[in-house]
């Protein structure tokens, strides 16, 4: 198994008109969770890929496990709860470049996971575990999951890579997400913040020194994210660098475009690709995904994203 991820995935609901979502009147059904993301990124680039999680027993779990499945992803450890329901959100397109996103998750399947639910055999298999920030803060079980999920790749080998992919709804305040992302991201090899994550954690400095304070919790590689202009890496001894992303004529949806840039590095690294090649294979992926209306449905195969890095990506933009 290339990789395996763990963390709650969520029917999302996308109106099908623009504005206040109090003027919606119909809405597509889709799904959406940064990790499943990542590995539905992944499959479509021809890796193997492992979504941990809990669904709800209702019509929103079977059908979000059924296209997670047919996607190739490996649901063989994704459990039901019968007493609680698959949590649900809302993206709001309000004006161009003002998309909003609302969560219905209190007492969802996903956040009652435990520790329990997980067997060895799930992760000492894979190259890669990758998880992110939202899972914590979905309570003390959820913690718990997460550090016996790290003990289990560590002890097989097995390299942690963590997305902040920070979210204050849904920690009680600032200085509990602050202490659980830095503890998370000191037990990573490889952590992958956004800028603004970045100085949330540390304050305002220079990308070079963000990254510097990554390396001092341990992290062996850094790659921050920087929107549209790309990315900065580092992992000593390599030189920090600066790698370019690619132009978007315009952008449909932002939602996701980070758990794509995240699937892209994976590929790459999986591939054998230098640091460097793999976060521009990233920067490619997370240009690629905003193109699209949902959190994965701009997601890449290979060909056609070898066709965009290439530059011959007239036939991808319009």
């Amino acid at each position: 198994m290339d990789v395996v991820t763990i963390g709650e995935t969520m029917t999302l609901f996308t109106p099908n008109e623009g504005g206040p979502l109090r003027h919606a009147s119909s809405f597509s059904m889709k799904f959406g969770g940064a990790e499943s993301n990542v590995a539905i990124g992944l499959s479509r680039l021809g890796h193997s890929s492992r979504w941990i999680s809990r669904l709800g027993e209702d019509e929103f779990g079977h059908a979000m496990q059924a296209f997670i499945r047919g996607e190739g992803v490996d649901v063989s450890y994704v459990t039901r709860d019968p007493d609680a329901p698959t949590g649900v959100f809302f993206k709001e397109f309000r004006r161009l470049n003002d998309t909003r996103v609302y969560y219905y998750r209190k007492d969802s399947a996903a956040s009652k996971m435990t520790a329990e639910l997980l067997s060895e055999h799930s992760i000492q298999d894979a190259s890669y575990l990758h998880i992110t920030g939202i899972t914590p803060a979905l309570g003390k079980s959820c913690q718990l999951l997460l550090d016996k999920a790290i003990h289990i790749a560590k002890k097989n080998g097995t390299k942690v890579v963590f997305d902040p992919n920070i979210r204050l709804k849904i920690w009680a305040d600032e200085n509990e997400a602050r202490h659980f992302i830095t503890k998370y991201a000191s037990e990573s090899d490889i952590v992958m913040p956004g800028v603004t994550e970045a100085e949330f954690l540390f304050g305002s400095h220079t990308r070079e020194v963000l990254v510097d304070r990554f390396h001092e919790l341990g992290v062996e590689t850094v790659l921050l994210k920087l929107g549209k202009e790309g990315s900065y890496i580092s992992s000593p001894p390599i030189t920090k660098t600066f790698v370019p992303g690619f132009f978007v004529e315009r952008v449909v949806d932002p939602i996701g475009a980070g758990d794509a840039f995240a699937s892209g590095v994976l590929s790459g690294l999986l591939d054998g690709l230098s640091l460097q090649e793999a976060a521009r294979r990233g920067n490619a992926m997370g240009a690629m995904a905003t193109m699209a209306n949902g959190d994965v449905e701009g997601l890449p195969v290979r060909a056609d994203l070898a066709l965009f890095m290439s530059g011959g990506a007239d036939d991808v933009t319009r």
